[in-house]
């Protein structure tokens, strides 16, 4: 998925990088920050030098890179400055040897003197072998950060720089990327907000090797999930076809519309559960614990017709003859099946009808019982798939044009529309 240049403009990243293998995908870390408008500041300890220099991360960054012997207090060039300075603090990768420093208080770098120093919100993305990662000191360390505030980013399995295959790798930089911006960019309303996002075309089976489906890629659902995740919402995407880089959501492939419904029951009933939310301390003892609504988000594009008899096997060519008619019968119609009683629902309806195309869109509201529409105007099968879009986001009260933009940008915009229908 692109990330929009100014998805976090105005944002100041302080970057620490300690030493371990990985300390060369930091490098692809601080450029994802960039890309997305973000300013970074890094702090290196003696022991990431060896791995990366300090040229290369100063060069990307065109900021100064912080290293032992180079503090200034002339200016804010200091771990004092750069914990006053920056939003939030990532330290990726994290070797084992700092993660028991932090854990412990130890502040013998400037690396662990900037983390002692910050006061604000701060992430470690550990590195390190299996076993060291796994030893209980190591583990007992994260424990201990996890406790004093630190947001643990988690490993991966894979082969590792030792040749080993076992848990201890960095996650993946867009990963990485994913779990800060989601601290920077999260907000009260969506905070911890259970929402579901459907996407993609449904396959309808007409044989084992032959199906019905349409042109739907997927892809504005899956900036959906991804902008209701980086806004800090408990996303579950139930989808035929989605982005593959996604971040760490919930989701559920589906392939024809019987099952995409059979997961929307089930997703719909336990969103309606509820995720309890402690409000803010000031109004704790008058109001107790709240139940924030949930929220649906129906993008995908269910065929409104499904072969009458689905084969099993291969339909061959021979049995069928010089021609073959293939018999279709209408559709169940997912949204008006669902319960949508206690969830605010949120439709989609694709137009190519630019005279009708509003009205069409509308009659949802009424005839569906949808509490907002997003009207997607195509010029053609090739407007499908598109990075750029437009929606025109229709509620009981008017219409809210959101002008073409990317498609995360228009997915963030179309929650700030969407906070108004609890309004």
């Amino acid at each position: 998925m692109n990330i929009p240049s100014d998805l976090l403009r105005g944002k100041k990243v302080a970057l620490g990088v300690s030493g371990s293998i990985s300390a060369y995908k930091s490098a692809e870390i601080l450029r994802l920050f960039i890309k997305a408008g973000a300013e970074v500041r890094v702090v290196m300890s003696d022991a990431a030098q060896k791995f990366i220099t300090p040229l290369t991360l100063e060069a990307l960054s065109r900021n100064a890179v912080l290293i032992e012997g180079g503090e200034s207090w002339a200016s804010d060039h200091n771990h004092i400055g750069l914990a006053h300075w920056a939003d939030v603090l990532l330290i990726a990768p994290a070797s084992a040897h700092t993660i028991n420093k932090l854990a412990n208080g130890l502040a013998d770098n400037l690396l662990t003197q900037s983390a002692l120093a910050f006061a604000g919100a701060k992430l470690i993305a550990p590195a390190a072998n299996t076993q060291m990662l796994h030893n209980p000191i190591t583990q007992g360390s994260l424990k201990m950060l996890s406790l004093a505030g630190f947001e643990l980013i988690a490993t991966q399995s894979k082969e590792l720089a030792c040749q080993s295959v076992g848990d201890g790798a960095l996650a993946e930089p867009i990963q990485i990327f994913y779990a800060t911006a989601r601290v920077l960019l999260q907000e009260p309303f969506w905070h911890d907000r259970r929402v579901i996002v459907t996407g993609g075309g449904t396959v309808e089976k007409i044989d084992d090797v032959r199906y019905l489906s349409n042109f739907s890629s997927g892809k504005m659902a899956s900036a959906l999930a991804t902008a209701l995740y980086l806004r800090g919402a408990d996303v579950n995407l139930i989808a035929t076809r989605r982005e593959t880089a996604l971040p760490p959501i919930h989701t559920i492939d589906v392939h024809d519309t019987q099952e995409m419904l059979e997961y929307l029951n089930d997703s719909i009933r336990i969103a309606k559960k509820g995720k309890l939310s402690k409000p803010s301390l000031m109004h704790q003892e008058q109001i107790g614990l709240i139940q924030k609504r949930p929220y649906l988000f129906m993008a995908a594009a269910v065929s409104d017709y499904v072969p009458r008899f689905p084969q099993h096997g291969k339909l061959k060519k021979s049995d069928l003859g010089s021609s073959w008619t293939l018999e279709l019968e209408q559709n169940i119609d997912v949204l008006s099946e669902l319960n949508k009683e206690g969830i605010t629902t949120v439709a989609f309806k694709a137009e190519m009808d630019a005279a009708h195309a509003h009205q069409n869109a509308t009659a949802l509201l009424s005839a569906k019982g949808a509490d907002a529409v997003c009207l997607n105007l195509l010029e053609s099968s090739d407007s499908f798939g598109t990075e750029i879009h437009q929606i025109d986001f229709i509620t009981s009260e008017g219409t809210q044009i959101l002008p073409k933009a990317d498609k995360l940008t228009l997915a963030l915009r179309l929650l700030d529309a969407a906070k108004n229908l609890e309004a």
